[in-house]
């Protein structure tokens, strides 16, 4: 009884296992012909996604690429969008043909000329980026700038020059060959940097001409740098400035003449220490030599004084026959000089006797023609006639705070 039951259990055992095996073979067979129902034994489906594109390199510049009649005070610039600009080149053909390259700077993605523009000429701008991928591309661009007369244009000249030796009075001077009506323009664009560092102040003499003197004499030895970046720089008027000016001068020693016409004395101090006293004469009554701050303008040898240049004619008993002077070193633009004059030589350190200029000796003269230059100062007293504003540089007859209204700033 007992193994017939036994035999029954297997018999069940094996129906169950055979049904199991149809239920794997089923579900195999299911999966292969891929049924569109959502049991797990579904297989992966497939999607056709776009592959990325890298995005193309925008370009801004001003102005626009092709433009014309560009106005000469347009700063340029250039950056890129979807990109990264890593440099720029920027030329022009001048008139007579010759290539001339603009300077400039790349910044925070922005490259930014360091002029304005030339009038009349097509610049070439030169731009390279990499874009988001890392690829570098190119872009060249071109405008073309308005043209301008000569009428248009203002010409500009900074005086001290490239490498002169001046003295511790001498003004920075920029000049200009047509009137200047927006002064504040031009100044915001002219600078002076000393070393050592010396404060100092523009002083607008007219519309065209404007100096700038450190606040107290300049020291000894330094070295001065003076920028006109006025090539483009609107005036006023429909004009604009016509070039950049620069000029890189020294200071040299300390020369200071110290003319006393009571006395009739001139002593004269370098570096500070007394080094010379010299018998000079001054203007007579009606000629009196002007008092103040002087700065010696020019050296010159073997000159003529003539007596039309203050103005005398030849039936005035003042008039005087033209008088060859051999050291003459130039103080204003009235006429007066520190010169040799032996003429005069028996009232020299005595009595003023001259038309207003002050005369020394031939020996005296050659002395101060030698150890004075453009620059030094001469500070005068006795009379009561003064230096006037303008007439040779003669900055430093303000004092600094009505200097320092001069400026158009």
């Amino acid at each position: 009884m007992q193994l017939r039951s036994r035999s029954k259990s297997v018999a069940a055992g094996l129906a169950v296992v055979a049904m199991l095996g149809l239920s794997a073979c089923n579900a195999t067979a299911n999966a292969d012909n891929k049924p569109s129902t959502g049991s797990s034994a579904s297989g992966p489906t497939t999607s056709s996604t776009p592959t990325p594109t890298t995005p193309t390199v925008d370009w801004e510049t001003t102005p626009k690429d092709a433009a014309t009649a560009v106005p000469v005070d347009t700063r340029v610039t250039a950056k890129t969008e979807h990109g990264e600009l890593t440099s720029v080149s920027m030329t022009y053909k001048s008139k007579k043909g010759n290539v001339i390259p603009a300077d400039g700077w790349l910044e925070s993605g922005v490259w930014t000329a360091k002029e304005l523009l030339e009038p009349g000429v097509t610049y070439t701008l030169t731009m390279k980026a990499k874009d988001e991928a890392g690829d570098e591309t190119t872009r060249e661009q071109t405008f073309t700038t308005q043209d301008l007369t000569l009428d248009d244009q203002i010409a500009v000249t900074v005086t001290p020059g490239d490498g002169q030796v001046v003295g511790i009075g001498m003004p920075v001077i920029v000049t200009f060959d047509l009137p200047v009506k927006d002064r504040a323009a031009f100044e915001k664009n002219m600078k002076v940097t000393s070393t050592p560092a010396q404060a100092g102040s523009w002083y607008w003499l007219s519309d065209r001409e404007v100096h700038w003197r450190p606040k107290a004499y300049w020291q000894p030895g330094t070295k001065v740098h003076v920028e006109a970046n006025l090539n483009g720089v609107p005036a006023g008027n429909g004009r604009y400035g016509q070039w950049t000016r620069t000029s890189d001068f020294t200071v040299g020693r300390a020369v200071v003449a110290k003319v006393n016409l009571k006395t009739d004395q001139m002593n004269v101090f370098i570096n500070g220490a007394q080094t010379k006293t010299i018998p000079i004469t001054g203007g007579r009554p009606g000629f009196e030599t002007r008092s103040g701050f002087k700065v010696i303008m020019s050296k010159v040898t073997n000159i003529v004084m003539k007596a039309e240049t203050i103005g005398l004619k030849k039936n005035d008993p003042n008039w005087y026959a033209d008088t060859p002077v051999k050291y003459a070193l130039q103080l204003t633009h009235s006429g007066e000089f520190l010169h040799s004059a032996p003429w005069s030589v028996a009232s020299q350190g005595h009595a003023n006797v001259s038309h207003g200029c002050t005369g020394m000796s031939d020996a005296n003269a050659a002395w101060v023609y030698q150890n004075f230059k453009i620059g030094d100062v001469v500070e005068t007293t006795g009379t009561n006639k003064p230096m006037t504003m303008g007439n040779g540089y003669s900055d430093w007859n303000l004092p600094w705070a009505s200097y320092q209204k001069g400026s158009a700033l």
